[in-house]
């Protein structure tokens, strides 16, 4: 099918120069270069080992020095144990089984600890990822193949606009005090749908909310299990948590971010270990571990009699380890088929528990940040698919340039959107901003349709605010600046403050002073301004309420007041990726009660969408041009 062969290609594409981005970062590079990378934990310690599934070995270490540098190792990726006397020979690969604070477990692919391991400076280098794409390729080819068939690829038509989806006839929809109107219409739309629904929510409008509403209502009704699957481990948490506050039972797959004991409780490991059965698997275990420990006594250049004994020893350890294998397996069946909801991300809905396991329904929140491609990988698992997210917020990461442009970056949710209008739902009223924050996002990407809840409509700062302005630094002199590939503006940044420490002073200090973050695109501008609050004694004296990072990782969170540093101010009028307006949806629509956008009109114009928030701030009397901070 032309379809998926052109999906395979961008995949491939993608994961060849993710794979050369990679090689580019770790080849010949020391341990403490990896380290300063985020790739590594150097140096480690081993604090704990077991016996783990078929010939493996559990490993449990924690890292001991560097401790605040930020990494990527986590739950899920392969990775390698080394010593750094000779790196590249002494190694053993595996992937990581959990992470948390300064700890990690890590499932080694050998039945025992190399010598080395005993001796000398240890660490842990974090792989290139070739399962994730292994799943994803191997979903792509099968949804090919069954999109052949006219019962098992009916699914799979619909979503690639071969067919329409269908809907059960119109009933009532039920009562359900906490939704708004549109919120119940997405919920009679999931429940009717036979096979697509889509929940188009934009910011602030309780997509999760309506989502785990929806949920709860099909788990009652149908009885049957429910998938429910997000590109980040973040959202799964988020999910997971709130189905068990509506009392359904919901199995973890993977290890959650927030390590609390709500969410660790959820988790296959720790059912695991409270289930009756578990009793026996430590017994097992220790008797394995016993017998393991006996051959070690003995050295390989002993006589032939203690080759035979050790040899025996570790056959009889393996036979242990099978029949704990098969009590797991037991215990892992047991609990999978009294789950009443089923909860992964993406590449982690095709974990081993659940590798053979269908579901009446799968639920792919945050679609609009998902990779198509990891997608078919819990759609091949279902009857019917809810897709829920904004398409018109930031997409997904995507490494390879060529692949973004010749289509990885549009995502299904996208393109369901455009192929199936009527299973489309769009959230309409929402609970975060001040009407005027939102009036611009809903006229520019929403068709006018969203309404601000009254508890919102008119939240300000201080009485007498107007919650959206522009500051102008048109004829400023502010010019950009590069360093590397990042841009920044550090008379942009210093005006920022002034202009910040100007409505600080305006506060009633009596009142709780509120959350505030400072955002750019650009990571340079970030650091800029970080420099620059560090040296602020007045906005210091608040640091904890004080956000400062880039849009990106500002997605999904929200502030009181929100500053833009937009950066960019050049007399060619270059923008660069300033013209991902989506990437400015997500920025605008982050505050509740101010939104201060900084920039230089001359450059940002260029683009119509620049001009009409200017025009939009002019007309609420929001504008300002720089020169009137001069003197301050």
């Amino acid at each position: 099918m032309t379809y998926f062969k052109k999906l395979l290609d961008l995949l491939n594409q993608e994961k060849e120069e993710d794979r050369s981005a990679y090689l580019k970062q770790t080849e010949n590079t020391s341990a403490a270069d990896r380290r300063a990378q985020g790739l590594s934990w150097y140096p480690i310690a081993i604090r704990n080992t077991e016996p783990g599934r078929g010939d493996y070995i559990n490993v449990e270490v924690e890292r001991t020095t560097h401790q605040d540098l930020s990494h990527q190792l986590r739950f899920g990726v392969p990775a390698a144990l080394f010593s750094n006397h000779n790196p590249k020979k002494d190694r053993v690969e595996g992937i990581i089984t959990y992470q948390g604070g300064n700890r990690l477990k890590i499932t080694l692919y050998t039945d025992e600890l190399p010598d080395w391991a005993r001796d000398g400076k240890l660490g842990i280098d974090l792989l290139f990822d070739n399962n994730s794409y292994d799943e994803m390729l191997k979903a792509i080819k099968q949804a090919s193949a069954l999109s052949e068939k006219p019962k098992e690829g009916r699914l799979i038509n619909i979503l690639t606009g071969k067919t329409s989806p269908a809907f059960a006839e119109s009933i009532t929809p039920l009562p359900i005090s906490r939704l708004n109107t549109s919120q119940l219409a997405a919920v009679n739309k999931i429940v009717l749908a036979q096979d697509l629904a889509i929940v188009h929510g934009p910011p602030g409008t309780g997509k999760t909310t309506t989502l785990v509403q929806a949920i709860c209502l099909l788990a009652k009704q149908t009885r049957k299990q429910i998938l429910v699957v997000a590109p980040s481990n973040t959202a799964v948490d988020l999910l997971s948590e709130k189905l068990t506050d509506e009392g359904l039972n919901v199995l973890r797959i993977g290890n959650p971010n927030r390590v609390s004991d709500k969410l660790v409780s959820l988790t296959l490991d720790s059912k695991m270990a409270e289930h009756a059965d578990n009793k026996l698997i430590r017994t097992l275990k220790k008797q394995a571990s016993a017998y393991k420990d006996m051959a070690h006594k003995y050295k390989r250049s002993f006589g032939k009699s203690e080759r035979d004994q050790r040899k025996a020893l570790f056959n009889e350890a393996h036979k242990i380890m099978k029949d704990v294998a098969l009590t797991e397996q037991h215990i892992i069946d047991d609990l999978v088929s009294k789950a009443q909801v089923v909860t992964a991300t993406l590449v982690g809905s095709n974990h081993y528990t659940i590798r053979e396991v269908l579901f009446d329904t799968v639920v792919i929140d945050e679609a609009g940040q998902a990779l198509e491609p990891a997608c078919w990988i819990p759609i091949l698992k279902a009857q019917k698919v809810i897709l829920a997210g904004d398409h018109l917020q930031l997409p997904p990461t995507i490494k390879s340039n060529e692949a973004a442009r010749a289509g990885l970056s549009t995502t299904l949710l996208e393109k369901c959107v455009a192929l199936h209008p009527e299973a489309v739902v769009l959230l309409e009223e929402q609970y975060r901003m001040n009407e005027a924050i939102m009036g611009f996002s809903s006229r520019e990407f929403y068709g006018s349709k969203l309404k601000a809840h009254t508890s919102v409509a008119n939240r300000l700062l201080f009485n007498g605010d107007i919650p959206v302005s522009f500051i102008d630094t048109a004829g400023c002199g502010f010019e950009e600046q590069q360093a590397g590939t990042s841009t920044y503006n550090p008379d942009e940044a210093v005006l920022l403050f002034k202009h910040l420490n100007r409505r600080i002073s305006e506060i009633d200090p009596t009142t709780k002073f509120p959350s505030i973050a400072v955002i750019s695109p650009y990571k340079e501008q970030i650091r800029t301004l970080n420099e620059l609050l560090l040296a602020n004694e007045t906005l210091m004296a608040h640091a904890a309420d004080i956000t400062v990072n880039t849009i990106d990782s500002f997605q999904g969170q929200e502030r009181d007041v929100v500053y833009i540093s937009l950066a960019r101010s050049n007399a060619d009028g270059d923008i660069g990726f300033l013209a991902d307006i989506r990437r400015m949806n997500v920025a605008m629509t982050r505050a509740r009660k101010k939104l201060v956008v900084i920039g230089d009109s001359a450059t940002l114009t260029r683009l119509k969408f620049y001009t009409d928030f200017i025009d939009y701030t002019e007309q609420l009397g929001g504008y300002q041009s720089a020169w009137e901070y001069a003197g301050d």
